[in-house]
């Protein structure tokens, strides 16, 4: 089993647009949408949940009110200004458990939080484990290990050559989460000054875990210079292009039928992409 993590510098590069067409050629594959902040891979395949379960990580603050001396020991040893007037504010709270270490009458509750849930799926083009955050919740990281271990435990029981994750964006805890231990990474990048700058940002990222990093853009063609530009950077920082996707209305077309690219049309785009696999798994054997 192969398993290729699709990331981008940031939102809105068409990464999970990517990740849903590269579902759609494979053979089978197992999948895992790991933006667990912004899940939106199940949009597109659309899976069908088989089980779903909460997902249990953290702590917060509760002041028992019946027990509280109202002494302001608490307010006082909080980093966060998460308590007020004798009551802690869960969206500020994180769990450092300070106020509960130092309250003299221990009148503070420490429970475990709800901060998500993650469900196993069957989609059109395979199996699927995928996830969402609570707002405001925090430890995504961990959930995105957890996604990761559920779908390879999948990809392994159903023979499955690849295991395609769609990765979040960025270069913090969750990406770091996705990306390690991975086969190869396939960066969706875009060609604006941002997308160069994200893309420096995120072969770093790459290089320092050693992961081999591929490099796509998307709509190329709306700046042939910037992309060119970001092809040599890709290989200075010995990442390979392996495609360019251009921009074509048949993408928001696909998007707005809840299908992927390459199910709905045969143009320059989804050609662009059906190629670009064709190099990606030569890249990975």
């Amino acid at each position: 089993m192969k398993e290729l993590v699709i990331i981008s510098g940031k939102g809105g590069t068409g990464k999970t647009s990517i990740t849903a067409s590269l579902a759609a050629l494979a053979d089978g594959p197992t999948l895992a949408d790991c933006d667990v902040d912004a899940a939106d891979l199940h949009l597109v395949l659309e899976p069908v949940v088989q089980t779903s379960e909460n997902f249990i990580s953290g702590r917060a603050a509760e002041i028992r009110e019946a027990d509280c001396t109202q002494c302001g020991l608490c307010e006082e040893v909080c980093r966060f200004d998460a308590i007020e007037n004798f009551t802690v504010d869960l969206l500020s709270c994180e769990g450092c458990g300070a106020c509960v270490e130092f309250c003299p009458v221990k009148a503070i509750d420490f429970p475990e939080q709800n901060c998500g849930v993650w469900h196993r799926s069957i989609s059109r083009h395979g199996p699927m484990v995928h996830a969402r955050m609570h707002p405001g919740a925090e430890n995504s990281g961990k959930l995105v290990s957890l996604v990761r271990k559920e779908a390879r435990t999948m990809a392994e029981k159903e023979n499955s050559e690849f295991l395609l994750v769609d990765g979040p964006p960025g270069i913090g805890c969750p990406v770091i989460a996705s990306i390690t231990g991975a086969d190869a990474v396939l960066v969706v990048s875009e060609p604006t000054l941002s997308g160069e700058h994200d893309l420096q940002r995120v072969l770093e990222l790459t290089n320092h875990f050693g992961v081999q990093a591929m490099v796509c853009i998307n709509k190329w063609d709306v700046n042939p210079v910037m992309t060119k530009r970001i092809e040599r950077l890709a290989g200075e920082q010995g990442a390979t292009a392996v495609g360019r996707v251009p921009y074509d209305a048949a993408v928001t077309a696909a998007q707005v039928n809840a299908r992927a690219l390459v199910e709905e049309s045969e143009g320059e785009a989804a050609q662009a992409v059906r190629t670009m696999w064709g190099e990606i798994c030569t890249k990975m054997q």
